[in-house]
């Protein structure tokens, strides 16, 4: 199993990933340690848990966001599909469609990190 030295909120850490996962961890990793920068910079006062732990709430709530979102679109493509358009026109649903299935892929990615984590 490969591991990844990265640096979150200043400190290394030594985590192991999947073969081939190198490039994905350190990406991931690189996206939360500028979430910890941010909250550093609003709460500079916070401790090294406390920041973690404010980070992980943030991220989160980007993947709560991020699931609403793909929810509304599901129920309007299942709409769509049921003949309940409301309007939409057919080159509208391709593009919500499309939107939906790229959501769902994104969550689905997240969710497997977020397992492996």
């Amino acid at each position: 199993m490969p591991r990844v030295d990265v640096t979150l909120n200043g400190r290394s850490y030594l985590i192991g990933c999947e073969e081939g996962q190198e490039a994905r961890l350190r990406q991931l990793a690189n996206y939360l340690d500028g979430q910890l920068r941010a909250i550093a910079g609003r709460a500079p006062t916070a401790g090294e848990a406390q920041a973690l732990a404010m980070g992980a709430l943030l991220v989160t709530d980007q993947l709560f966001d991020l699931k609403a979102e793909y929810d509304a679109l599901a129920a309007g493509a299942r709409d769509a599909a049921s003949g309940e358009t409301n309007g939409i026109s057919p080159a509208d649903e391709d593009v919500m469609v499309a939107a939906v299935d790229h959501l769902a892929k994104r969550i689905g990615d997240i969710a497997a990190k977020l397992d492996r984590a």
